[in-house]
């Protein structure tokens, strides 16, 4: 099985501990992955949400100001191959010039970009909540995943441990609120979560990366 580095993951979280994954948490900072390994990347995803505008005001952390992660996430996902996972309608879409996904589902690609991207809910793969997400990968086998457009407040989502909750607006109305952080940008724990049956999909692109020689990544 070959290597993957999970890059922006939580230290304590459902990466920790597999076979041939290394994690770059908080303390090793993900910025300074120089490879060789193809990756997964969760860059911190509050300064380019749909809120923050609320984060910008309420925590004084300015829109699109992520101290260069997503910028170098992309360069990591781009040099080595791999996925990078995001929220959907990420503002960093727009900056980076990255395909643009459709709701319908499917991969889409860019004449001006070597990767392709896509629309996906992790609430299909076992995460109590929606959580619609945008997906960029670059020289990985695209899979057929668990195509779909869920509206907002539409049930039934999958069981789970806070299951009966329609979308994220019911969780956080159930205190399901638990706060963590990366670098200072704060994330709602269950949003920023990834569940298992999606880290494995994640995963298994990375893998089929075109593996770069060491000395290559130097």
């Amino acid at each position: 099985m070959s290597t993957v580095a999970a890059l922006y993951v939580d230290p304590k979280g459902v990466y920790v501990g597999l076979p041939d994954v290394e994690v770059w948490d908080e303390a090793r900072d993900a910025r300074r992955y120089a490879g060789p390994w193809p990756v997964v990347a969760h860059p911190p995803c509050a300064r380019w949400s749909r809120l923050a505008g609320f984060t910008e005001a309420r925590f004084g952390l300015k829109r699109g100001d992520d101290g260069g992660c997503f910028a170098s996430a992309v360069a990591s996902v781009r040099r080595f191959g791999g996925v990078l996972e995001h929220p959907a309608h990420s503002a960093a879409w727009s900056r980076y010039d990255l395909p643009r996904p459709t709701w319908y589902g499917g991969w889409t690609h860019s004449l001006t970009d070597p990767g392709a991207a896509c629309y996906i809910e992790q609430g299909r793969y076992g995460l109590p909540v929606k959580k619609a997400t945008w997906l960029y990968a670059v020289d990985v086998e695209l899979p057929e995943l668990e195509w779909g457009y869920t509206p907002d407040g539409d049930g039934p989502t999958p069981n789970g441990p806070h299951g009966g909750m329609n979308n994220w607006r019911d969780a956080w109305a159930n205190g399901v609120t638990g706060f963590t952080f990366y670098k200072g940008h704060r994330h709602d724990g269950l949003r920023s979560s990834t569940p298992p049956a999606f880290r494995d999909v994640l995963l298994a692109m990375a893998r089929s990366a075109r593996q770069t020689p060491p000395n290559e990544a130097a």
